[in-house]
C-alpha cells in the first residue's frame, strides 16, 4: 500500500484556482512587454526620440519590479495576522483592475502627461499586487495539501506562473494574424489588456470559493499568531533562510527572463531568426518548462528539494553551454530541440518556492517567503536585462556565462540549504 497521501479533490480543486490566478497575474504583467513599442509611441510625446521614449516605457514597466517589495512585504505582514485568503483575492483584484484601466486609458495625443503618469501608477499598483500574489500562492497552496506533496503542489503552481507568460505570448500572436499593424497600433493592442483584466476578475470571483488554510486556522485557534511585526522576527532570526532564499530566487529570475523572455530578442536580433519562429520557440520552451516545474515537484517529494535542484541546475549549465555555442552553426531543428531541453532544465525553479516553504516557520512564513522573493526579484529582475545586455557587446552569447555562473552557485545554495535545513527538517511537520 501506498504510504504517501495523494491530493484529495480539495487539494486539486485549491490548486486549480491557484494556478489559475497566478497565471492569469503573470499575463497581465507580462503583455506589458509584448506592446512596449506601441506603448511607447503612444504614450509619450513625438517630440522625444524613439530612444527616449523606449527608455521612459521600460522605465515604467521596472516600476513594477521596484514596488513588489513594498506590496509584499504588507499584504504578507496581513496575510500572517489575518489570513491567507483574504489576501490571496485582493493581490488579484490589485491586478486586473489596473490591467482594464490600461486597457481603456486614453493616449498623450488625448491627455498629454496626464497618460504616462496613469500608465505608471497602473504599473505600481500592479507591481504590489504581483509582490503579493506568488508568495501568497506558494503559501496557501503549501498549507492546504499533505506535506508529502507540497514539492508536487509548488512544482504545479509554478508551472501556472509559466502558463500565464504562455498565454501573453499567445495572445499576442493571435492578435498580429487577425489585425494589421496599423490597426493593432491603432486600437487592437488593447484587447489584450481587456481580456486580461476580465479573466483576472472571472478569477477574483472562483477565488472565493477557496477555503482559509488549515495551518493558519490551527495556530488562530491555539493563539499562535505572531504578535510582533512578521517581517521583524524574519530579519532578527532567520537571517540564513532569507540569504539562502534570496539566491535560489536569483536563478529563478535567469531562468525566467534570460531563457524565456530575451530569448526572442537574442534569436532575432543575433542570429537573423524571423519573429515568427522565434516566438513558436519560445512557446515550445515555455511548455517545457511547465513540464519540468512539474517533473522537479514530483521528484522532491521522493528525494528532496536540494538533490533535484543540484541536479537540475548542473544540468542547465551543460545544456545552456551546448545550446547557446550551437546557435549559428547548427540546424534549426537542432536548436529548436535543444531550446525545449533548456526550457525543461529551467524547471529546475520549481524547487525556489518548495524550500522556501520548507525554511521559514508557520506564524511569518507569508511574510518570510514574500521579503526574500520580492527584494531578491526587485534587484535582480530590474537589473538583469541591462546586464545581459552589456555582456553582448563582448560577445554575442554573452547570456550563456550569466547563466553557467547562476546555475553553479545555485548548486552550491542547494548544498547549504540541504546541509542547514533539509535534513533538520526532513520528519518535522511543516
Amino acid at each position: 500500500m501506498d504510504a504517501t497521501p495523494h491530493l484529495s479533490r480539495q487539494d486539486k480543486r485549491t490548486l486549480a484556482l491557484s494556478s489559475l490566478g497566478g497565471a492569469l497575474e503573470f499575463y497581465d504583467f507580462v503583455i506589458y512587454v509584448f506592446y512596449a513599442k506601441i506603448i511607447s509611441d503612444l504614450f509619450f510625446p513625438n517630440s522625444l526620440s524613439p530612444f527616449w521614449a523606449m527608455l521612459n516605457t521600460y522605465g515604467i514597466f521596472a516600476a513594477g519590479y521596484f514596488f513588489r517589495p513594498l506590496g509584499g512585504v504588507i499584504m504578507a505582514h496581513f496575510g500572517d495576522l489575518v489570513g491567507r485568503k483574504r489576501l490571496f483575492s485582493l493581490s488579484i483584484l490589485l491586478m486586473a483592475l489596473p490591467t482594464l484601466i490600461i486597457g481603456i486609458l486614453p493616449t498623450f495625443e488625448t491627455i498629454g502627461y496626464l497618460a504616462p503618469l496613469l500608465l505608471l501608477l497602473m504599473r505600481v499598483v500592479q507591481g504590489i499586487a504581483i509582490g503579493g500574489e506568488i508568495p501568497a500562492a506558494w503559501t496557501f497552496v503549501s498549507e492546504h495539501v499533505p506535506e508529502q506533496r507540497i514539492g508536487l503542489a509548488n512544482g504545479l503552481l509554478t508551472a501556472g506562473l509559466s502558463l500565464g507568460i504562455l498565454l501573453g505570448a499567445l495572445m499576442s500572436l493571435w492578435i498580429s494574424i487577425q489585425f494589421s499593424e496599423t490597426e493593432i497600433h491603432a486600437w487592437a493592442w488593447r484587447i489584450a489588456f481587456i481580456a486580461g483584466g476580465i479573466f483576472g476578475l472571472f478569477a477574483l470571483y472562483l477565488r472565493s470559493y477557496l477555503k482559509e488554510t488549515p495551518v493558519f486556522k490551527a495556530m488562530q485557534a491555539r493563539k499562535e499568531l505572531s504578535k510582533e511585526l512578521p517581517v521583524k522576527q524574519v530579519l532578527l532570526k532567520h537571517q540564513a533562510a532569507v540569504v539562502i532564499a534570496m539566491l535560489f530566487t536569483w536563478f529563478l529570475t535567469a531562468c525566467v527572463v534570460v531563457i524565456i523572455l530575451a530569448m526572442p530578442n537574442l534569436l532575432t536580433t543575433a542570429f537573423g531568426y524571423d519573429r515568427a519562429s522565434a516566438f513558436e520557440m519560445q512557446s515550445a520552451a515555455i511548455i517545457m518548462q511547465m513540464l519540468g516545474c512539474i517533473l522537479a515537484g514530483t521528484l522532491a517529494d521522493r528525494f528532496g528539494c536540494a538533490k533535484v535542484m543540484m541536479i537540475g541546475a548542473a544540468a542547465l549549465a551543460i545544456v545552456a553551454a551546448i545550446f547557446y555555442n550551437s546557435l549559428g552553426h547548427a540546424s534549426h531543428i537542432t536548436i529548436f530541440i535543444l531550446y525545449m531541453l533548456l526550457g525543461l532544465c529551467s524547471g529546475t525553479v520549481g524547487m525556489v518556492s518548495c524550500s522556501m516553504v520548507k525554511m521559514f516557520p508557520a506564524p511569518i512564513r507569508f511574510s518570510g517567503i514574500s521579503f526574500s522573493y520580492n527584494v531578491s526579484y526587485a534587484i535582480v529582475g530590474g537589473l538583469t536585462l541591462p546586464f545581459i545586455q552589456i555582456l553582448s557587446h563582448y560577445s554575442k552569447i554573452g547570456s550563456m556565462y550569466y547563466i553557467f555562473a547562476l546555475a553553479v552557485m545555485a548548486c552550491v545554495t542547494a548544498m547549504v540549504f540541504k546541509k542547514k535545513f533539509e535534513s533538520s527538517i526532513k520528519h518535522s511537520s511543516i
